[in-house]
């Protein structure tokens, strides 16, 4: 287990000490602080023990995969982002990885330039989004600390993936999103320019806002994208 403590956290997660200490090098280098561990039960303790900035999660782990260990940090409560290592280059694959909770996606053989590169654009976009921890647009106030979405004071459960397509359809209420935009935003992955998961999670959105605003605050505008209305037609 390597620990260094210098620039944002970095915890790096995969089961061969090669990936991991070519990482850990790297992210080093390039001004990180870096852990490194071997399997989930340690990815687990060594969140307990102080919160990374950002994971780097091999899905393909000895003890547990990586998807369940994602699910069971964000049900204790983790909230920085997770970026998956993994050999699988497959499209079902990622859509559960990022369903699950992760952000982004990458495949092996990798390139060191192209993940820095992501961590480094991820961990923008989350600065950004904790500049304001509470955001609202006409009766839905979305908590991006405690992940707590209510329309008119009733609370409503999201999976990860909801919540993130909300929060980014609230941090831009009342313009039209493209479905580019949303996968590059919500998903960070372009899915090989499948934009059908875009058109399936509004759906989920919907038929839980819907109920409670009495109307669609998520409108379609065809040809062009997405658009929340901070009040209903």
């Amino acid at each position: 287990m390597n620990t260094q403590h210098k620039g944002p956290r970095i915890l790096i997660v995969d089961d061969e000490p090669s990936i991991r200490e070519l990482l850990s090098t790297s992210l080093r280098f390039a001004g990180f602080g870096v852990r490194a561990v071997g399997n989930g039960a340690q990815t687990i303790s060594a969140v307990l023990e102080e919160e990374p900035d950002l994971i780097i999660l091999d899905v393909m782990l000895p003890d547990m995969n990586g998807f369940s260990v994602t699910k069971r940090l964000r049900s204790a409560g983790y909230t920085a982002p997770i970026l998956f290592l993994t050999a699988k280059d497959d499209t079902e694959d990622k859509v559960t990885g990022l369903t699950v909770g992760g952000d982004d996606y990458v495949t092996k053989p990798f390139s060191l330039d192209e993940i820095i590169a992501r961590i480094k654009a991820i961990l923008r976009r989350t600065i950004q989004e904790d500049e304001e921890a509470v955001l609202s647009a006409g009766p839905i106030v979305l908590d991006q600390d405690t992940h707590e979405v209510t329309v008119d004071g009733t609370s409503v459960e999201l999976s990860p993936t909801e919540f993130k397509l909300l929060r980014y359809l609230m941090q831009n209420a009342n313009r039209v999103l493209s479905k580019a935009q949303i996968l590059d935003h919500v998903w960070e992955y372009d899915f090989n320019g499948d934009a059908g998961i875009v058109e399936s999670y509004i759906s989920y959105l919907r038929r839980k806002l819907d109920p409670l605003t009495g109307d669609s605050l998520i409108q379609t505008k065809r040809g062009f994208g997405y658009m929340l209305k901070t009040e209903a037609k």
